[in-house]
């Protein structure tokens, strides 16, 4: 791997831009040195695990959403699966408040009213039967007091059965719903944090590009937000260069610029995108006229997508105007 070029490079830049430029005054064709750098996209978990599957290598272009990589996940489908089983039950809980009681359980109050009414039937007849002995002095006051009570318990056990049935059909109270619709609902987002947390075991790529390095091998320990792919978009690609005092004013965003570099089988176009405002180098002493020739000032500019792969990151590079 080509390391990231540190903040010594302005001092060999300034030093080395001078000669060069002064090899160029004979032909006119200011040239600068540059290299090129990256700026990486890490991609990771927000979970630790043990790598189970890799799906990419360094050098592999991957377009946007493909598979990358695969943490251990038994844990949380364990987690998943406890989480939907809650809401399986919160939810025949709520449904169970609102339709009642269930039939066969209204079908056991109903054959009890049936058998409390025909009772309540009987005592009554019995009622009227007593009413008419007692009028002719057949039983004793007594007797036709007992008669009547028997009559009245047993037709208010007739309408206490029919008040349970019509109770049983009802739904439950409104607090009672209330509570258990917030069980589901406590339960539903259970379910969906534990999924959203499995499928953090198994990411994509959120953008295309290159592979530029996979620091973990499968059976590794990754701990919880390691990049485990570190990915080169092509428009993550620039060319950063230094120019001096002198022509640092003549150089704006949107500029077209032309980058030549070793092996590259033509120059590649690139459009300026940063000016710094201020040097990347300054001598210890006052300025004049020959210090200000030293000093240089930083450029960044962009390829296009299609011409970024040509470039690599830490790569040297001479840069002119186009």
């Amino acid at each position: 791997m080509l390391p990231v070029p540190t903040r010594t490079w302005p001092l060999l830049l300034a030093a080395m831009s001078l000669p060069m430029l002064a090899a160029c005054s004979k032909d006119k064709t200011p040239t600068w040195q540059g290299y090129v750098e990256g700026e990486f996209v890490a991609v990771a978990s927000p979970f630790a695990g043990r790598l189970e599957t890799l799906s990419v290598d360094r050098g592999q272009q991957v377009s946007n959403g493909a598979p990358l990589f695969v943490l251990e996940s038994d844990d949380e489908r364990a987690a998943r699966q406890q989480a939907a089983e809650q809401v399986r039950v919160a939810e025949a809980q709520l449904a169970d408040i609102q339709t009642g009681k269930r039939p066969v359980e209204v079908a056991v109050n109903q054959a009890q009213l049936v058998q409390a009414q025909a009772q309540a039937g009987r005592s009554a007849a019995q009622r009227k039967r007593d009413e008419a002995q007692f009028d002719i002095g057949g039983i004793s006051k007594a007797q036709l007091d007992e008669s009547r009570a028997t009559a009245d318990a047993d037709a208010a056990r007739v309408r206490e059965l029919q008040r349970d049935i019509d109770v049983a059909r009802l739904p439950g109270r409104k607090d009672q719903l209330a509570a258990q619709s917030a069980q589901v609902e406590a339960a539903r987002a259970a379910l969906a944090q534990a999924e959203w947390k499995l499928s953090r075991k198994s990411v994509n790529a959120t953008v295309s590009g290159l592979v530029y390095d996979v620091p973990f091998r499968p059976g590794e320990w990754v701990p919880a937000g390691s990049a485990v792919v570190r990915m080169l978009p092509p428009g993550n690609v620039k060319v950063r260069f230094y120019v001096p005092e002198a022509v640092v004013g003549s150089l704006k965003n949107g500029q077209a610029i032309t980058i030549h570099c070793d092996g590259c089988a033509a120059p590649v176009g690139a459009k300026i995108t940063y000016v710094s405002n201020e040097a990347e180098y300054t001598p210890p002493v006052i300025y004049s006229n020959e210090t200000r020739r030293k000093l240089v000032f930083l450029i960044e500019a962009r390829p296009s997508a299609a011409d970024a792969p040509k470039l690599r990151p830490g790569q040297p590079v001479e840069v002119t105007q186009s």
